[in-house]
């Protein structure tokens, strides 16, 4: 499938087995505003045969004042469904550069209890790149049922994250650019503090793809050592919505790691509430 992890496919192998029968393939590109980039326009657009379109602001938690909240079981079911897309199918899921908004959608599909998904190297972008084909043409849907079954084990909530700051059981890794971690940089959504949860390691999501292909697995490991995580104890990723905090929960499964959940609310709870710790400056060592 793929020489960078168990959990990615080459554009090669997504071209061999493009219109193999129970393989869905699922757009799943999201864009931070600042980035320019209109995600569904794009796939209108052009999108690789078969895709489906993925809207991460509309597969959310309908309750949530949060952006980008875990939906229930039921929810992501009757999104998932009408799709076309069922839960024993073989999910490839891109996005346009590659190791950005991708794996959220593959750990929610995971974490919904599909088995078999995986992350394609390089994304649209690469795809393009190489000149394979696109399509502006919809996807014809075929009648689904996805059977969704929620393990929440694999999602930290707010209680889990006030308690895990307070006695450092686990290790926070925090997704975001190292600028806006260290509290030099603004964060983009309005009235969410700058800075970090005290403990937290700065793992920037950017730094863990090249080209929009995950670093290989020697990489990684010295990437998580050079930053203080030890991949023997549990970890929580996060970020500042959710999404880039499953670039890390990619890399972490790829190197085997599996005491890891995602802090679904992420950075845009913990630095929106008045009473939560926060830090600022450099990581300590």
């Amino acid at each position: 499938m793929s020489k960078t992890s168990r959990f990615t496919v080459s554009a090669d192998w997504l071209q061999e087995h493009l219109h193999d029968p129970g393989l869905s393939i699922v757009d799943a590109s999201w864009y931070l505003p600042a980035q320019g980039r209109d995600a569904r326009a794009e796939y209108d657009a052009g999108h690789i045969p078969r895709a489906v379109f993925f809207d991460q602001d509309a597969v959310v938690d309908p309750d949530s004042d949060l952006p980008h909240t875990l939906p229930d079981a039921r929810t992501f079911e009757r999104h998932a469904s009408s799709m076309g897309i069922s839960e024993s199918d073989t999910i490839v899921v891109y996005d346009g550069p590659g190791m950005f908004s991708a794996p959220r959608v593959w750990w929610m599909f995971r974490v919904m209890g599909a088995e078999k998904v995986f992350v394609l190297d390089g994304g649209l972008d690469g795809w393009r790149a190489e000149g394979r084909e696109l399509t502006s043409e919809p996807t014809r849907i075929a009648a689904s049922v996805f059977d969704a079954k929620l393990d929440r084990s694999r999602v930290a909530s707010l209680a889990d994250m006030r308690r895990i700051v307070g006695d450092a059981s686990a290790q926070i890794a925090d997704a975001r650019p190292a600028g806006r971690f260290s509290g030099k940089e603004p964060e983009p959504r309005p009235g969410v503090r700058s800075g970090h949860m005290p403990g937290a390691r700065s793992v920037p999501a950017l730094g863990l793809a090249r080209e929009g292909k995950l670093l290989p697995a020697d990489e990684l490991r010295a990437l998580f050592e050079a930053a203080g995580i030890d991949l023997d104890r549990p970890v929580v990723t996060s970020c500042g919505s959710g999404v880039t905090a499953a670039v890390i929960t990619l890399a972490l499964e790829t190197l085997g790691h599996k005491d890891n959940r995602l802090y679904d609310g992420s950075w845009t709870e913990w630095g929106g509430l008045p009473d939560t710790p926060v830090e600022t400056g450099e990581p300590k060592s």
